[in-house]
């Protein structure tokens, strides 16, 4: 369920008062740069958890992304990338609709000129370790909020949005 439709955060927020006041909806705290070629992304979650090991991300982004967005929670590392261009390319090449990393990307430059949302922390020229330690398709929290696999992402210019449900 890849979101095709432009959309603004900031509107799907006005829109859906009450899910915020539900607790259904939920505003990550300002932590992220967008370093994508698509600047506005959104779709159904996908969790990783990891730390400075991105084994779990090149096997995650060589399935059907099916307009999914990959959610890897990095422990906040800022000591090496898990993401570049070479998995960047992988989840175009496999339809998924964004990556949000709580750690570092590498490769900014040509994953800018990608049709793909990527949000992280920061970039760092260091690849990471391959141990293919980690964890898949869990609730994983950061930012004052919890990534539950199959709730909506929707990022923009302003943020990042979680939400239980598909927003109209």
């Amino acid at each position: 369920m890849s979101l095709e439709i432009p959309f603004a955060t900031a509107d799907l927020l006005d829109a859906n008062e009450a899910g915020l006041n539900a607790g259904t909806l939920h505003v990550v705290a300002p932590m992220f740069r967008s370093y994508g070629g698509r600047a506005v992304f959104g779709g159904p979650i996908s969790t990783l958890k990891v730390f400075e090991d991105n084994s779990l991300v090149r096997t995650a982004l060589s399935q059907p992304g099916n307009g999914r967005v990959l959610v890897i929670d990095g422990g906040g590392s800022l000591r090496c990338a898990l993401v570049g261009d070479q998995l960047a390319e992988l989840a175009v090449k496999n339809g998924w609709a964004g990556i949000v990393v709580y750690g570092c990307i590498r490769d900014s430059r040509a994953i800018g000129s990608m049709a793909l949302g990527v949000f992280a922390l920061a970039t760092h020229p260091l690849k990471s370790i391959k141990r293919n330690v980690g964890e898949a398709d869990l609730a994983v929290t950061f930012g004052g909020v919890s990534f539950v696999p199959g709730h909506f992402l929707y990022a923009d210019a302003d943020g990042v949005i979680v939400s239980q449900t598909a927003l109209a």
